[in-house]
């Protein structure tokens, strides 16, 4: 028999074939049925009368069908592509994504799910990138991987591939790929050996699209909302006027994202998209530690607990969530694997209170190991 977490997912990706069950109507019902087991099985007088008549014809088209030969093909596709899926009503969901506006409700994930809910900066920018660009990139990732944030971009040639690049190349650097196809079809095909890499350093792979699709022109803007959702703030390196890069700054924009854009020659096509954004008000950068100062105090809201190692501490500052994982850490590094074990926590409730404790300088963290301070 299916575990509750197996079978909410199953009734997610039936959701997802079903007739009129839209995205914006899946998640107006979703407010009142809270999962989609309770949207297919709960008993309709419980939710409100403006939906109850809706679920109802969702309910019916739901039972006409026996879904177990549709499940057992995507349990398979799943298996050969070594994959897991994240539904919306799962406390595994990135919770930063799940705040925006249709929100995708499933994730298929390759690598690491913890990754998912850790600080990020997207970097994005040209295909066709200068020299300048590439070094920009390449050099900016480091920088910023080096100073804790998780580098997510598209997986696309030019920037987004060298800024996975850079992340790679730092000791303790982590990288999310956000991919236009289906989990098992890395675009372009001569990023392949990238994609794994990523993968086999601890990184991520992540998607909305069912294994088997390929690419197709209309999910690469899909995609873009993904990348800025999961992100504190978006980083353009270079862009043309008329470049994707552009689409993920005002996706960015529409989800009260920081976005950051790196200035160039005024001769140049790929520096026009950039300087364009920084007349519509995103912020000219000219180092990368200025994209680690603006976005301090927006990692988790804790910017304002930041103070310094040597004052005085005391538990009596801490609420009561932050002092029961305290307990927990001891002296000696433990790895993240290993305080989900001890703590018992989802990982999107584990990951903001690390977050809280380290910049509140109770606990370092070590190459991803954590202990404590005091």
């Amino acid at each position: 028999m299916a575990s509750t977490d197996e079978q909410e997912i199953n009734y997610a990706l039936i959701a997802q074939q079903i007739e009129g069950l839209t995205l914006s109507t899946q998640e107006k019902i979703l407010t009142a049925t809270e999962t989609y087991k309770n949207l297919f099985e709960g008993t309709v007088t419980q939710f409100p009368p403006t939906l109850a008549a809706t679920i109802n014809v969702f309910q019916k088209l739901y039972h006409k069908r026996d879904w177990q030969g549709f499940l057992a093909i995507q349990q398979e596709a799943l298996l050969k592509s070594n994959a897991k899926v994240i539904c919306c009503t799962s406390d595994d969901y990135p919770l930063l994504l799940k705040q925006t506006s249709r929100a995708p409700p499933l994730l298929y994930v390759r690598g690491s799910v913890t990754n998912l809910h850790l600080p990020q900066i997207a970097i994005v920018g040209s295909r066709q990138m200068t020299r300048s660009g590439q070094q920009n990139a390449l050099t900016w990732s480091r920088f910023l991987a080096d100073s804790g944030f998780t580098i997510t971009s598209g997986l696309a040639l030019g920037v987004d591939g060298t800024a996975h690049e850079g992340a790679l190349q730092v000791s303790a650097g982590t990288t999310i790929a956000v991919m236009a196809t289906g989990i098992d079809k890395v675009y372009p095909k001569r990023h392949q050996k990238l994609g794994d890499r990523i993968v086999d350093a601890g990184g991520t792979l992540v998607t909305e699209f069912p294994p088997g699709i390929n690419p197709l022109a209309r999910h690469f803007p899909q995609r873009n909302r993904i990348i800025s959702g999961l992100s504190l703030g978006v980083l353009v390196v270079e862009a043309a006027i008329k470049s994707g890069s552009l689409i993920t700054a005002r996706t960015a924009l529409e989800q009260n994202r920081e976005v950051f854009a790196i200035p160039g020659s005024i001769h140049s096509p790929q520096s026009k998209g950039c300087h364009l954004l920084i007349k519509q008000g995103a912020h000219l950068v000219e180092t990368a530690d200025e994209v680690v100062a603006e976005l301090g105090g927006a990692l988790g809201g804790f910017g304002e607990a930041i103070v310094k190692q040597q004052s005085k501490k005391s538990k009596l500052d801490l609420d009561k969530t932050q002092i029961e994982l305290l307990d927990i850490l001891s002296f000696d590094p433990v790895s993240l694997d290993a305080l989900v074990e001890l703590s018992k926590w989802p990982i999107g409730k584990l990951a903001p209170v690390l977050v809280s404790l380290e910049l509140s300088g109770f606990i370092a963290n070590d190459n991803g190991f954590y202990q404590r301070l005091i």
